[in-house]
């Protein structure tokens, strides 16, 4: 249940809107941030397609200058690697709780 939420609230505190309008500077950061987090949920073996999908929204929609959607895209990709990686480190010895002795 605890990582449930702790999900959760990483994928909602990503997607508040911002007071302001994004520039191409706001989604360079936001993008920088979010394709490391996923280069580190692949070194962990446990990047989600939905993260690389995230990440390829952000750079179609900065492409087209929608620089508030492709920063907005860019933060899910990031919270979304974020949770993958929190998964792949609390997984990484549950197996053990499971298995039977």
């Amino acid at each position: 249940m605890k990582r449930s939420l702790l999900l959760a609230m990483l994928l909602t505190s990503s997607l508040a809107p911002s007071a302001r309008a994004a520039n191409e500077a706001d989604y360079k950061a936001a993008y920088a941030a979010a394709e490391a987090a996923s280069k580190e949920a692949a070194g962990m073996r446990n990047q989600w397609t939905v993260t690389v999908s995230a990440l390829a929204a952000a750079k179609k929609a900065a492409d087209g200058g929608d620089f508030d959607r492709a920063t907005a895209a860019a933060k899910e990709a990031e919270a979304l690697a974020k949770a993958s990686i929190f998964q792949a480190t609390s997984e990484k010895d549950a197996w053990k709780a499971m298995e039977i002795r």
